[in-house]
């Protein structure tokens, strides 16, 4: 086993079931949101048409896809702080594994400001040098009652030897 890798198990270890921090605000504009649309093909109109929204949306205006927002876990991740950034030594992959429990509790209005939260869950050693990391990740919108996003994110990352 790579000693990299058990020295980072056990630093992980000891952070699991922890907050980890809130990251920066990012904000979803309506541009965002038809480029994912292109995308993906996903044209709703509550997405790209802000006209037929305000007739016939319950929000009034366009929304992000869910999709859109799950999608930023990984950018909206990476201005919050790890508690023990040592764990990270000796890394040099890290592979976006899945995704365990989506929910998508509330829609994010068009130029809603949204951010992540991470809450670490579980780590468990996948191989001589691979770690598997479990956090909770929780994507909120500014001035919301209700997160917008919660997802489980499972990352692997390799360590040298």
């Amino acid at each position: 086993m790579s000693e990299k890798a058990k020295n980072a198990l056990a630093i992980y270890k000891s952070v699991e079931g922890k907050e980890e921090g809130v990251g920066d605000w990012l904000e979803i504009d309506q541009d965002r949101i038809n480029m994912f649309a292109d995308a993906t093909l996903d044209h709703q109109f509550i997405h790209i048409d802000p006209e037929k929204s305000a007739q016939l949306s319950p929000y009034k205006v366009t929304i992000a896809h869910g999709f859109l927002t799950l999608s930023l876990i990984v950018h909206l991740g990476e201005s919050v702080k790890p508690l023990k950034p040592e764990a990270l030594e000796g890394v040099f992959m890290g592979v976006n594994y899945g995704l365990d429990k989506v929910r998508f509790p509330a829609p994010v209005p068009v130029n809603s400001r949204v951010r992540a939260s991470h809450r670490f869950l579980l780590a468990e050693l996948k191989g001589d040098n691979t770690v598997q990391v479990k956090r909770e990740v929780t994507i909120e919108i500014e001035g919301g009652n209700k997160p917008v996003c919660v997802a489980e994110s499972l990352i692997r990352y390799m360590y040298s030897d």
